[in-house]
């Protein structure tokens, strides 16, 4: 990918690099190893990208100790400007990681074994906020935690045109998990 490819202020649109993916969803025990293996990415992040990291968090099932997850480690990096790609996104490349989504406000990259997902977004950006408040809430209740594994287990049931169609799909629980949240006066 040219420099030029890799540096667009102007996106406007989402940029799904290699299409659609129908992949086999599986709903692992919690694995012990999960944060781990996210601190050995959050130190390579990083590595990479230095100062510009305003926040690196473990973000997403697998950081919810004793949570049934895709063993898939989410991990949310923010940066002062999601434009300035220049600043972040030659050097995740450069540091192992794939472009996967370029989107208005966010960036996903992955590892090429697509067992880790890092989601790039601007510091200020609400959609930071709301990966804590759920994974903070997912911690501290019990009820809102077996609730969310029932529906992510009961889901993978279902046969998906693609991960996002999967995650589409649990919006109505998350919404949920994380109006309890703001009501038991859970920052986020």
């Amino acid at each position: 990918m040219s420099p030029e490819e890799r540096r667009r202020p102007d996106v406007t649109e989402t940029e799904l690099v290699g299409g659609i993916e129908k992949r086999a969803l599986v709903i692992a025990v919690y694995d012990p190893t999960w944060p781990e293996r996210y601190a050995l990415h959050r130190e390579r992040i990083a590595g990479a990208v230095g100062t510009v990291a305003v926040t690196i968090e473990h973000i997403g099932s697998t950081s919810v100790p004793g949570l049934g997850a895709k063993p898939i480690i989410d991990i949310l990096l923010v940066v002062p400007d999601i434009t300035a790609e220049e600043d972040y996104l030659d050097q995740l490349l450069t540091a192992g990681y794939a472009l996967r989504v370029r989107e208005p406000g966010h960036r996903l990259v992955r590892t090429p074994e697509r067992d880790v997902n890092l989601h790039v977004l601007e510091d200020g950006d609400p959609a930071a906020g709301e990966y804590l408040l759920l994974r903070d809430r997912l911690r501290s209740d019990a009820g809102d935690r077996a609730l969310y594994e029932r529906t992510k287990r009961e889901l993978v049931t279902r046969d998906w045109p693609d991960t996002n169609a999967y995650a589409d799909a649990k919006s109505d629980v998350i919404a949920a998990i994380k109006e309890r949240a703001r009501r038991s006066g859970q920052p986020g």
